[in-house]
């Protein structure tokens, strides 16, 4: 039998000394160096700076000195700048509630003076300040000295005075890796401003600030901090959406830019997935989850999509306040931000890149600067793009390129698909004696089995001449194994997936022939029942109209009981109770629920690939050209409904490497 334990020693309840509690803070807001640098570089940007400058030993162990041009700090205020809360960034609840500024809390100088020697070199610009002032934060002393307009803070010998925390430091390299990551994540987001990172004497990184702003500016900030390869595989996204204000006034705008990368640029890690919340880098999981969706119905596999995202709303609508780092944020109305974000990369990724790519250059235009509410962002906003007829809700306009009619002397068009159907699709033969009749006469063997099918002659002098500015995805001349599309643009070479293509095309149309009707909804002969949380009860009864949109109807049994009367009628064959709680679980996150439209979308397309065109198939040159003209104006064409590419772009330059032209 077990003793038991003894009872622990009565402690009174003591006020904790100021050292104590400014190291307490100093342990939620310094996890490592980069947590400095980024406290710091907040703090610069606050002031107004243009140009910062961060200096480091020992992967910021020993020193991190960040050096800016900003406003600086009076005399009379230094002493109080050290202080915990103290702060020149709210003075009220009203203030805090409406947070306008990257730092706000006041006690990361205070905490990181708990346990570093920390001093301050600052000069403001003004006619009453003729010199700098250095000030000790350990001693408190005041100094003059000399220096231009702004602030130098230095931090020495982090965590000295807690030296068990500085043995979970890791290597130089690896927290050197970490404040760059710190630097590189306010780099993106203010194109504005320089930064240079040194290192033990040596640059490290640097990034020049990028005069003229707008779209330009931000695009080539991030191919200056991520590499050119980021833009050459991105879009760029603009998403304006009006939220009325809980008084009626002029509506508050929610918007979201950036440039979200294609699905053939996605990686196997998370790790280049870059979002902001008023400038502010946040890891936030609505913005997370509503970026993952977006790319639902493109990417393959568990890949990660890439992607720069700027959310700009009004700082009352968002609380910055609960997290002691401000990595987090949580939303007055998540569920519009997630629906904003989620339709953003949607209708940017829908265009056709084969189209689009001509225009891109011109498509976006600089516009005004940020909203008034952002003032410390300093991003522009610009035009979005001209894009193709959306089944998200966006306006439709017009399209940046020509669309292509054929003739009725062209032969059938690939939306007509019974002639693209019938018994023959799928000839084979196992009759050796047939195959010797191919064998000695090519002529005689079925057409959909020709290896290869070119151009005839007079089909080639029918065809109707090329409109100004070319077909983005050129003109077919052959037909490959009855499986590729070989067509000749101004680039070189481009090869089509026939079946990928087509299904991608009858899966689109299915989507709008659906989007434009309300889900049917089918009653269950006996209700499902189920043992429900108290959450999702109030989910369901919150949430009646739009279940019913959904096609379900789920209503309250029993205090703790929910009934399952009715579902889709699509998915009349499926779980009710497994579908009904994936569905609350979804619309106490979101606005509307992913998960019918996923498993809406994974019906449509098994259709979809039932009924594009087969590999084999023999296609008259008109046909083949028809589907290029209609994957030219079909969203997301450029991926089949699993994720794969469509086509591909082999460019007269690669061609010429093949043969060694040239060399």
């Amino acid at each position: 039998m077990n003793a038991p334990l003894p009872l622990p020693t009565r402690r009174p309840i003591l006020e904790l000394p100021d050292e104590l509690i400014s190291q307490i803070a100093a342990g939620e807001v310094v996890e490592r160096p980069a947590s400095v640098v980024r406290e710091l570089l907040d703090n610069a940007l606050d002031a107004g700076a243009t140009q910062i400058t961060v200096r480091l030993q020992a992967g910021g162990v020993r020193l991190i000195s960040v050096e800016d041009n900003g406003g600086g700090i009076l005399r009379a205020e230094l002493p109080t700048a050290l202080k915990r809360h103290a702060t020149s960034k709210i003075a009220s609840l009203s203030d805090l509630e409406s947070v306008g500024t990257m730092g706000f809390r006041g006690e990361a100088l205070a905490a990181i003076c708990s346990i570093a020697e920390v001093s301050i070199l600052t000069r403001v610009d003004a006619a009453g300040e003729p010199h700098g002032w250095l000030l000790d934060g350990r001693s408190g002393e005041l100094q003059p000295t000399a220096r231009g307009p702004g602030t130098t803070v230095e931090v020495r010998e982090l965590f000295f005075a807690t030296p068990a925390r500085r043995k979970f430091l890791k290597t130089d390299a690896t927290e050197l890796a970490h404040c760059i990551e710190a630097v590189r994540r306010h780099a993106l987001a203010r194109p504005e401003v320089g930064f240079a990172i040194w290192h033990d004497g040596k640059l490290a990184a640097q990034w020049r600030a990028v005069p003229g702003g707008g779209i330009d500016a931000l695009r080539q900030r991030l191919a200056d901090v991520l590499g050119e390869d980021f833009i050459e595989q991105a879009v760029a996204v603009n998403w304006p959406l009006a939220i009325p204000t809980d008084t009626g006034d002029q509506p508050q705008r929610l918007r979201v830019w950036g440039f979200a990368g294609v699905p053939d640029a996605a990686r196997s890690r998370g790790d280049w997935q870059f979002a902001y919340v008023n400038g502010r880098y946040v890891r936030d999981k609505v913005i997370t989850h509503a970026g993952r969706s977006a790319y639902e119905d493109v990417l393959h596999g568990h890949k990660q999509p890439v992607y720069a995202l700027y959310v700009s709303l009004d700082p009352t609508r968002v609380d910055v306040n609960v997290h002691p780092t401000k990595i987090e944020v949580r939303f007055r109305d998540s569920r519009e931000v997630h629906q904003a974000v989620r339709h953003a990369v949607e209708s940017a990724l829908a265009v056709p890149r084969a189209a689009a790519a001509a225009a891109a250059q011109g498509a976006l235009v600089p516009g005004e600067a940020s909203p008034d509410h952002m003032p410390q962002a300093g991003v522009p906003t610009w035009t979005a793009p001209d894009r193709l007829p959306s089944t998200l809700g966006a306006a439709q306009n017009p399209l940046p390129f020509q669309r292509y009619t054929p003739p009725d002397t062209v032969g059938q068009r690939v939306s007509d698909l019974g002639a693209l159907w019938g018994a023959s699709t799928e000839r084979t033969s196992t009759d050796p004696a047939r195959t010797a009749e191919w064998a000695d006469s090519p002529e005689a063997m079925p057409a959909n089995l020709l290896p290869v099918r070119a151009a005839p002659a007079d089909a080639a002098s029918a065809a109707p001449p090329l409109p100004a500015g070319d077909w983005p995805l050129g003109r077919a001349i052959a037909q490959l194994q009855g499986v590729y599309i070989l067509a000749e643009n101004a680039q070189g070479l481009v090869v089509v997936d026939m079946h990928a293509a087509h299904e991608r095309i009858v899966y689109e149309r299915l989507k709008q022939q659906m989007d434009n009707e309300q889900l049917a909804s089918q009653p269950l002969l006996i209700p499902a029942t189920f043992a429900a949380t108290p959450a999702e009860v109030a989910t369901a009864e919150d949430s009646g109209v739009v279940l019913a949109m959904l096609g379900l109807e789920i209503v309250p049994f029993s205090p703790k009981t929910l009934a399952v009367r009715a579902v889709p009628t699509t998915l009349a064959q499926g779980d009710p109770v497994e579908l009904a709680r994936s569905v609350l679980a979804e619309l106490s996150q979101h606005d509307a629920s992913t998960v019918v439209q996923r498993a809406r979308n994974e019906l449509l397309a098994t259709m979809a690939c039932h009924g594009a065109v087969r590999a084999n198939r023999r296609l008259t040159l008109e046909e083949m050209n028809a589907l290029l003209r209609q994957m030219e104006v079909t969203e997301r064409s450029d991926q089949c409904n699993h994720g794969r590419p469509t086509w591909r772009q082999v460019s007269m330059r690669e061609l010429d490497a093949l043969f060694l032209r040239g060399r």
